[in-house]
């Protein structure tokens, strides 16, 4: 049976830490890449829903050919890891995307950012409830660190509109960001990340494409160029980057770095993609980071540096 995020000592080798660190920077790097390359296709009038759908629906295409090269034709697979892949994909894709999407309908988008990044602490506690994995006081002081760096990070401290029903999607969204990274650190580990991923996107692709048929989500897209401080691009460019990079890239990454890393580790590695949207919207958008915004990017790190060193810690 799938033990979803087992963080025990004898699920990681120390040969893997490594190669997991590598990889979990290259997926928050391609994550950071999204909100830049979606704010060109926004201002062009594109809604947030078509640019998500887009985004996943172009990562499905172009991870499916290599997710069924893994698979080798081991369909069983995909059976015996139905439930975790129908939680990764509805609840770890669609539903976060869905979830953050409505909570910045109502409020701003900063505090929304915040609550869905604060899966890392939810993964702990889940992971002290379920397994009795109790936090090291070093992870206790990482994630404080984290929670504190994103305040900056996110310039909360200038004031944002908070209102309750945008506050519950994006605890919605935290628990499905929370999800993503439970199912991705699954210590089964017969399914290839490289085919759960493109399994998710499949799904999440359809699921999108629905709630956008049924008029949930709008969807509104034209073939104006989009505009970066780099110039000019043509509508597709920007959502082959998106899908590309951001989605079938970031969604790989992050999948075999939480295997090799656990999901508590991997969550709060994750949180660099905070630091990562800044220096992307410094480049693509002229958006030069505040002196807060390097203060906060200087505390998530310092919250992953300390979450790492508690897990070396003998248990």
């Amino acid at each position: 049976m799938t033990r979803l995020g087992d963080d025990s000592a004898g699920v990681r080798a120390p040969s893997r830490l490594g190669s997991g660190l590598l990889l979990a920077l290259l997926s928050a790097a391609s994550f950071g890449m999204a909100g830049a390359l979606a704010r060109g296709l926004l201002e062009a009038g594109w809604s947030p829903g078509a640019v998500v759908l887009a985004r996943l629906s172009v990562g499905a295409l172009a991870l499916s050919p290599f997710a069924l090269i893994a698979l080798r034709g081991r369909w069983w697979l995909l059976r015996a890891q139905l439930r975790p892949v129908l939680i990764y994909g509805a609840l770890g894709m669609a539903g976060t995307q869905f979830c953050y999407f409505s909570a910045v309908s109502t409020m701003d988008v900063a505090p929304a950012l915040l609550i869905e990044f604060t899966a890392p602490v939810a993964i702990v506690g889940w992971l002290w409830l379920r397994r009795g994995q109790r936090p090291r006081p070093l992870t206790v002081l990482g994630a404080c660190s984290a929670i504190v760096g994103l305040v900056f990070a996110l310039d909360l401290a200038s004031g944002a509109d908070i209102a309750w029903a945008g506050a519950a999607w994006a605890f919605a969204a935290m628990i499905g960001n929370a999800a993503y990274f439970l199912v991705s650190g699954e210590t089964d580990g017969v399914l290839p990340p490289i085919t759960l991923a493109g399994a998710g996107l499949v799904l999440s692709t359809i699921i999108l494409a629905l709630l956008g048929v049924t008029g949930i989500l709008p969807m509104r897209a034209n073939l104006d160029p989009a505009v970066y401080a780099i110039g000019e691009t043509p509508w597709w460019a920007p959502l082959v980057a998106l899908g590309v990079i951001a989605a079938a890239i970031a969604y790989t990454t992050g999948t075999a770095a939480t295997r090799r890393l656990g999901s508590r580790l991997a969550s709060f590695v994750a949180l660099i993609e905070v630091v990562t949207s800044a220096l992307f919207a410094w480049l693509l958008l002229d958006q030069q980071p505040g002196p807060a915004v390097v203060l906060g990017g200087v505390l998530i790190i310092t919250g992953v540096v300390l979450v790492r060193l508690a897990d070396r810690e003998p248990a």
